[in-house]
């Protein structure tokens, strides 16, 4: 039985952050929209929210995301960079994301198995 802790959900994001393709173009447009409209357009970090890219970031991966929103593609090249930039951002994908579905999706991944995720969800209701 595996305890369902912060550590190990962290584990579970930046593993899936950094191995899969769909989560990490899904992880980019989310943190992007969390971008102010004025940073998105300038491609740059104005704002010290603690949301949104990072300063050193924010100029290529506005520039990816826009790209890929406006013709759905991302080159080899850009993906690498995507995977290793977007492990960084595991804290606002888990603020952002609804923790049941989480769950699911770490079972459906079998990182925890269905009972584990029963406990947890049972504790904390």
């Amino acid at each position: 039985m595996k305890k369902i802790t912060k550590k190990l959900i962290k584990e579970y994001l930046k593993m899936k952050l950094g191995n899969d393709v769909a989560w990490q173009k899904k992880a980019l447009i989310k943190i992007y929209e969390f971008q102010t409209d004025d940073e998105q357009y300038r491609e740059t970090t104005f704002h010290n929210n603690n949301i949104g890219f990072t300063g050193s970031d924010a100029e290529i991966l506005t520039s990816i995301t826009k790209q890929y929103l406006t013709k759905n593609f991302i080159s080899p090249k850009q993906q690498s960079i995507v995977a290793k930039k977007m492990l960084k951002y595991w804290k606002q994908i888990l603020t952002i994301s609804d923790p049941n579905k989480l769950l699911q999706c770490m079972v459906n991944d079998n990182y925890i198995s269905k009972a584990d995720a029963f406990i947890h969800i049972t504790a904390n209701n």
